[in-house]
Formats: structure tokens, sequence, C-alpha cells
């Protein structure tokens, strides 16, 4: 469980990385958390052949949820702590409960949907590149699906892996804004 943690995090797989950096659009925006294995992430895309941005802005609001005293604990702890949650294997907890000492997924959600509403305003009809963390992607499925938070976070996203999101702002009222490409992608591998 990393969850808030600052951590390193391993870019080593060059196959992966140059599969995901040969989907990746020019002249995009590109943003990352301030949790440094985005940048490190993002870093190695760029190593692998993504198009070279500008510029790489952080922003806190995608940052992984604060699973505050769940943190640092290994998926075995955490199932031993919590064995009768019936979420475990999808989220560690109801989306609803907030971590002691941290956030709830419907927290994350609210922060990614600030995110969202800024960047959409700001890049109205261009590519962003968002290299962020599997909470900060299903708090976005949520939000362009309009689903219930409880199945929001049935989606499977790998590390490094590709979601694509368009959104539609010349959409007709009623209908909706957004459109899904792709969920979890990853490149064939060896």
């Amino acid at each position: 469980m990393y969850g808030s943690q600052d951590l390193d995090c391993d870019t080593s797989d060059q196959p992966l990385f140059k599969g995901i950096a040969a989907q990746l659009p020019a002249n995009a925006a590109w943003v990352t958390s301030q949790l440094k294995r985005t940048r490190q992430t993002a870093d190695a895309l760029i190593a692998a052949g993504a198009p070279e941005p500008m510029m790489i802005t952080e922003d806190a609001d995608i940052a992984e949820m604060d699973f505050g005293d769940y943190n640092g604990m290994t998926h075995a702890e955490l199932f031993a702590a919590r064995d009768q949650d019936p979420f475990l294997g999808f989220w560690p907890m109801s989306p609803l409960e907030q971590a002691p000492n941290g956030e709830s997924f419907s927290i994350l959600r609210d922060r990614v949907k600030g995110f969202i509403d800024r960047t959409v305003a700001a890049v109205p009809r261009g590519d962003v590149v968002c290299v962020a963390h599997r909470g900060t992607i299903l708090a976005a499925l949520q939000i362009a699906l309009d689903l219930p938070l409880t199945t929001a976070v049935a989606f499977s996203i790998g590390n490094v892996s590709l979601t694509r999101m368009v959104h539609h702002g010349d959409a007709k009222a009623g209908g909706p804004r957004w459109r899904i490409e792709g969920v979890d992608w990853l490149p064939p591998h060896p």
C-alpha cells in the first residue's frame, strides 16, 4: 500500500515503457502528481521515445489517495486486518469510508474533479498526458461515466498502463461528455 508515500518506482521494463511511449500524443501538456514516482515514470516514458513535452507540471490534486494508517502495509497485512471488508480485492475499503488518519475515495474523487475541471478549462481542445495513480484514474473514470462510487473501484488499472479519455465540451445537453477509448491498455509483452 504505497498511497501517499513518496517512494521511488521501478522504470527498468524498457519494452513496457517503449510500448506506452509510442501511444502518447505529440504537443500534449504533461502533468504529474507531486509524488516522485509519477515524475520518474514521465521521465522514463520520454526516455523511451514519447514526444518530449515543452514542460511538465505537477498538481497535488491527482496524487494517490492518502490511505492513512494503511500506508506502508503489505496487501497480506491489509487483508488480515480487514478480512471482512467486501471491497478488499477491489479497493482497500469502502469508497465511502475514510481511512484512519487518511482520506476516503470520495475525497480523492473530489480532488480529481477539481483537477479535471481546471484542466478542461485550460486545455479545451488539446491533449493532456496525465501520469498519475490507480486511484486517480479510477476517480477520473467515475467522473466521466457518472458511476456509483462503489462500482468505480472495480476497474483493473495496472502500473504504467494507458487509459484514454476524450472530453467533448461541445456535446449536446443531456448526453455524455466523455468518450472512454481504452482502460488499462498494455502493449504486447514478450
